[in-house]
C-alpha cells in the first residue's frame, strides 16, 4: 500500500492523532511496537500563524518517528494554507487535515467535524490545502453531522477529486461523540467504490488485535488506525502486527515487563516536559492502562498512583503492584 509515493506494508497499522496524547514520546513509543506511521497531536492553524510556542512546539517531528504526519484543522480556507506551508517547513512525512474532531470547542466553531455541516467550505480548505504544499495531504473525517446527514460516501469522491493522498473515516458520526458502536459499513461501502483510487482507513473501535483482522477482512481497507485503545498500552501494535502476520495472538509478556513500559513512559514525559507538568500529563495513561484491570482492591492503589506528585513517589507506588503481582 503507498500513501503517494511512501510505502507501508499490506494491513497496515497506524496510530490515531490524539490529543494531550500524541507527543513526540508516545510517537516514538508506538512506533517501537510497530505502528507504521504515527500522527501529531491536532493543531490550530489559527495558533500556528500566530507562532504560538506550545503549538509551534506540536509540530516538531523526529527522524525516529518516519513515516509521521502532522494533522492540522481550522475553518479558515486560506489559515488552513498557510498553517500547512508552516507545517511543511517542519519536514513531516504527510499533512492531515481534521475533518473529524467533535469536541464542542472545535467542531462549534466549525472546524473539525464541524465542517461536515458545511461540505463545500472542507472542500475548498481541501483543495487549498493541496495546492499550497508539495507535501501529500491526507483527511481524516466521520461518515457524517447526525445519523439523518451521512455523506461521507459522496463525500469521498469529492475529496478525492481535491487531490488527497488518502482518507481516514471514523465510523461514527458526530453526533455519536465516542459513544455507541462504530459503523463500519460505510467504510466497507467507500474502499469497495470502484471510483475511489485512494487509499481508505478506518478507524474506530479497534482495540484489539482480533478486531483489527475483522475489519481487514470485512471491509477490504488498506489500513486501520488506534486511537484510545493505545493509551496506557502502545504495545497493542505489537499485538496487532503478530496476530496479522501469523494468524495467531502475542504471547503475553510478564507483568513486570508491562509495567517497565509504562515507567519508560513515564520518564519520557518528564524528560520532555519537567517533573510536575510530566506526571501530570502521564496520568491519562496509567488511568487507562488495562494492566492494573482485574486487580483486586485496587482502588486505594489506583488513588495513591494518581496522586503522586514526584517520580519516586509514582515509582514507589507502581513498584509495588509489581512486587504483588510478579508473573
Amino acid at each position: 500500500m503507498k500513501i503517494a509515493d511512501i510505502e507501508f506494508p499490506d494491513r497496515a497499522v497506524f496510530l490515531a492523532p490524539m490529543e494531550d496524547v500524541t507527543d513526540i514520546a508516545f510517537r516514538l513509543m508506538c512506533k517501537r511496537f510497530g505502528a507504521d506511521m504515527v500522527c501529531t497531536e491536532f493543531v490550530s492553524s489559527d495558533a500556528l500563524i500566530r507562532d504560538v510556542k506550545r503549538t509551534r512546539e506540536k509540530i516538531i517531528v523526529s527522524e525516529g518517528e518516519r513515516p509521521v504526519s502532522i494533522q492540522i484543522y481550522g475553518s479558515n480556507p486560506q489559515a488552513m494554507a498557510d498553517a500547512a506551508q508552516i507545517c511543511e517547513e517542519a519536514d513531516p512525512d504527510i499533512i492531515d487535515i481534521n475533518f473529524g474532531c467533535p469536541v464542542k470547542r472545535v467542531a462549534g466553531k466549525g472546524a473539525g467535524s464541524g465542517m461536515l455541516k458545511t461540505p463545500d467550505k472542507m472542500l475548498e480548505i481541501t483543495g487549498k490545502v493541496v495546492k499550497s504544499v508539495k507535501k501529500p495531504v491526507t483527511v481524516k473525517t466521520r461518515l457524517g453531522w447526525d445519523d439523518d446527514s451521512k455523506i461521507i460516501v459522496r463525500l469521498a469522491e469529492q475529496l478525492q477529486d481535491c487531490g488527497i493522498a488518502a482518507l481516514t473515516v471514523h465510523g461514527r458520526t458526530r453526533a455519536q461523540m465516542y459513544t455507541g458502536q462504530a459503523d463500519w459499513t460505510l467504510i466497507g461501502e467507500i474502499k469497495n467504490n470502484p471510483r475511489m483510487r485512494i487509499p481508505i482507513i478506518g478507524n474506530g473501535d479497534i482495540d484489539s488485535a482480533q478486531s483489527a483482522k475483522q475489519r481487514f477482512d470485512e471491509t477490504g481497507v488498506d489500513a486501520v488506525m488506534i486511537g484510545r485503545a493505545s493509551v496506557g498500552r502502545p504495545w497493542i501494535f505489537g499485538e496487532v502486527k503478530h496476530f496479522l502476520e501469523t494468524g495467531k495472538e502475542a504471547p503475553n509478556e510478564s507483568f513486570l515487563w508491562y509495567l517497565d513500559v509504562l515507567k519508560q513512559q513515564v520518564l519520557q514525559s518528564v524528560e520532555r516536559l519537567d517533573e510536575r507538568r510530566g506526571i501530570l500529563h502521564i496520568r491519562r495513561h496509567l488511568a487507562a492502562t488495562p494492566l492494573f484491570k482485574g486487580i483486586p482492591d485496587f482502588k486505594p492503589t489506583r488513588i495513591a498512583m494518581l496522586r503522586a506528585n514526584t517520580v519516586a513517589e509514582l515509582f514507589e507506588v507502581m513498584d509495588g503492584v509489581g512486587l504483588r503481582n510478579k508473573k
